[in-house]
């Protein structure tokens, strides 16, 4: 009898040769340099390296804010690079949450007002409670961003970035600007998500201590992967230091 074997399932990245660079001439700024990567669907990893190493702009490509000078990304079988712009949009909006180091909250609308913008563009979303209550904040959902935290606010963008439920969640410094309480409630947020949706999840970040909570943990250098963890025990966020 023959034996069938079940294919491997498809990273939901993979990069080959990827290349960015910024500019022409001696003047030329190379942001990322023939960088091969594989990430696995639900992954939760931490990109690390000091500024202008090449996290940021990898996160920006991967979640198709940016296009590559040369090389492949692809995400499970289809090419973002050979996509148009009108799909890359209909990309993003399907499969991929934001989350920056800065807010970018309407300051004329409510913390379930926020949130419920992006559930509209939403294909199967949580309702905004759902999400607000995931990280934190059922008790403020009513409250106009002038009335939150800096943490409160970071969560409600947390909140956003996951009500539509996306398959990757793209996090730039999402901790940058807060004090270590309020870093560690956004980071909760953030691993319980990957937890329970199975998100797989990118977190760019400059503290080397965050690198303990991710699955692997990527060093960035002068726009190359200088090397790749894996951390045999993740700790969660509470024990993490600023």
């Amino acid at each position: 009898m023959t034996q069938v074997t079940s294919a491997a399932p498809l990273p939901a990245f993979q990069t080959a040769a990827l290349s960015k660079t910024y500019g022409d001439g001696p003047t030329a700024v190379h942001a990322l340099r023939d960088v091969d990567l594989k990430i696995a669907e639900g992954e939760l990893i931490v990109l690390l390296g000091p500024s202008g190493s090449g996290k940021s702009t990898l996160l920006n490509i991967l979640g198709g804010l940016d296009r590559a000078s040369s090389g492949e990304v692809r995400f499970h079988d289809a090419s973002l690079v050979a996509m148009n712009d009108r799909a890359l949009t209909h990309f993003r909006r399907r499969h991929v949450g934001f989350i920056f180091q800065f807010y970018n909250l309407i300051p004329s609308l409510t913390a379930r007002e926020n949130v419920d913008l992006v559930r509209e563009i939403a294909e199967d979303p949580l309702s905004a409670e759902e999400a607000l209550d995931l990280v934190g904040l059922a008790d403020r959902m009513d409250h106009f961003p002038a009335q939150l935290s800096g943490g409160e606010q970071q969560r409600v963008a947390v909140a956003r970035a996951i009500a539509k439920r996306p398959a990757v969640l793209l996090c730039d410094e999402p901790t940058g600007a807060l004090d270590l309480k309020t870093g560690v409630r956004v980071l909760e947020a953030l691993v319980e998500i990957n937890k329970r949706y199975r998100s797989t999840t990118l977190i760019v970040t400059h503290n080397a201590d965050v690198a303990r909570l991710g699955e692997r943990v990527i060093h960035f250098a002068d726009g190359r992967i200088r090397v790749i963890e894996t951390n045999a025990a993740r700790v969660p966020p509470s024990e993490l230091k600023w």
